[in-house]
């Protein structure tokens, strides 16, 4: 995959996911920070820090952008959450918009 098909989004501790950008573009929150006009830094640099955000919600918001475009595809498939996840889950994808 080349480094333009893909995205790092960055959690508030700092780790990094790298994800096609196929799957980050399901956020309309992301999709705004890599296509706006100007310099901005995310659409040079193609990587998107979340302070607010921790490791353990950004990777299941990772899971459920792939999910996500399996699920337009026509796979039908359950996306489970830990329900201890939840309320934090809720609060990422409302800043998402996902």
């Amino acid at each position: 995959m080349r480094k333009e098909d893909t995205v790092k989004l960055i959690s508030a501790e700092g780790f990094e996911f790298v994800i096609d950008k196929r799957a980050a573009m399901v956020s309309q929150t992301i999709r705004n920070m890599l296509t706006s006009p100007g310099s901005f830094a995310e659409t040079q640099l193609g990587e998107v820090r979340f302070p607010e955000i921790s490791t353990t919600i950004l990777e299941k918001i990772c899971q459920y952008f792939y999910w996500s475009l399996q699920y337009a595809s026509g796979k039908e498939t359950e996306f489970h959450i830990e329900p201890e996840l939840t309320l934090e889950l809720m609060m990422a994808a409302n800043y998402l918009h996902t």
